[in-house]
């Protein structure tokens, strides 16, 4: 932190200002027969879970200044039960880009998020989840990164950071700080 201002500081040499992408797995998902995947809703432990990553942004303050969200009935409900959990939820885009898309094509729709957005909450599906933050992290926070190489489960949460734009995001220049897996508490 500055002394004098209580902000934090800025690495000179880092090529630009910080950024953060807070990834988010949509939460656990039903699979009732006859529902085309697209339209599956979440199952009960989904409906708890989605909550519990609300809280947890709102508690980290990991809040986005911006929400990139499948259309999946099941992303898009975990978003609005996280986003019931913040005070002033953030404006949000349901991108079909992000629908059954692997790493590579999520980096793609990353490079073209506005310059204005400081830090960016991507809520969508596995592999695709798990990939983007094993591609983009170089390292990570303690078992952070070994964590995910083991699993990226139903609401996990991951906080990447670096330095630069949105177009200078690349393999391995993104550092993992955080993953969490928020889970609620069921009722007796």
């Amino acid at each position: 932190m500055t002394p004098s201002t209580g902000t934090p500081e800025r690495t000179p040499s880092a090529g630009g200002r910080p950024r953060r992408l807070v990834v988010l797995r949509h939460a656990k998902s039903a699979w009732p027969e006859g529902v085309p995947d697209r339209d599956r809703p979440l199952g009960p432990r989904g409906l708890r879970d989605a909550p519990a990553a609300g809280r947890f942004l709102a508690e980290t303050g990991e809040l986005p200044d911006l929400v990139l969200c499948s259309p999946a009935r099941r992303a898009r409900r975990t978003w609005d039960l996280a986003a019931a959990e913040l005070e002033s939820p953030p404006p949000v885009r349901h991108d079909p880009r992000l629908y059954g898309a692997d790493a590579d094509d999520l980096l793609d729709v990353l490079h073209g998020v506005p310059d204005e957005t400081g830090t960016l909450l991507l809520v969508g599906h596995n592999p695709g989840l798990e990939d983007l933050v094993l591609l983009l992290a170089g390292d990570g926070v303690g078992d952070a990164l070994d964590r995910v190489r083991t699993k990226f489960p139903t609401s996990a949460t991951a906080v990447l950071t670096w330095h630069g734009g949105w177009p200078d995001l690349r393999a391995g220049g993104a550092l993992l700080t955080e993953l969490v897996v928020p889970r609620g508490l069921k009722t007796p």
